[in-house]
């Protein structure tokens, strides 16, 4: 399915919002297609980044940058989102240093080489995405021991929550990854001079 919504005009838009898109840019080199999708509905967008930043930019709480992306890419396979899958998988391939274990959480985090408490998180988030409905105690007591306390838990929930929206906006928007994603922590990036 090709991209429906036209992205809109950069210079068009709110300046807030153009500011955001030119520093990610700046970061970047390119801007994520997920940021102009979004723009054409400003209200939409600030409350969109906001409530990401809030959870994926946060400094307390026991879930490292690359376990946030874990839960994303890990989820967002499972919703079967090609941008999220591909965009995350290169945060996560950058936040961790391990392209075989991004693509390995992406394809089935069960096989992944990853940690017994990052499984035990995975294992939860993807009840959260597929069957919310099932939550019991079992599956905060099942966390308990891998370090998790109420506070990580409810971050694990929320981020796999909001990535499901995520997930079904970029679906049905036919959304694309840019392609500067699918290589971005496979290769040493070059040095700015």
């Amino acid at each position: 399915m090709a991209q429906r919504y036209p992205f809109p005009d950069l210079n068009a838009l709110p300046e807030d919002i153009r500011a955001r898109i030119l520093e990610v840019q700046d970061k970047a080199g390119f801007i994520p297609n997920v940021f102009l999708a979004f723009a054409r509905r400003p209200a939409e967008w600030r409350a969109f980044f906001a409530y990401h930043d809030a959870l994926m930019l946060k400094e307390d709480g026991s879930l490292t940058k690359g376990e946030r992306e874990m839960i994303v890419t890990a989820t967002s396979a499972a919703n079967q989102c090609l941008y999220c899958v591909v965009a995350h998988g290169a945060i996560l391939r950058i936040y961790e240093k391990n392209p075989l274990m991004a693509d390995q959480v992406a394809v089935n985090h069960r096989k992944a080489a990853i940690s017994p408490r990052q499984r035990a998180m995975l294992d939860f988030a993807m009840k959260v995405s597929q069957r919310a409905h099932e939550i019991e105690e079992a599956d905060f007591e099942a966390l308990y021991p891998h370090g998790f306390d109420d506070e990580d838990i409810w971050d694990i929930a929320a981020i796999t929550a909001f990535f499901g929206l995520s997930n079904r906006m970029a679906n049905f928007a036919g959304m694309q990854p840019n392609p500067e994603f699918y290589l971005m922590g496979r290769m040493p990036r070059e040095k700015k001079a």
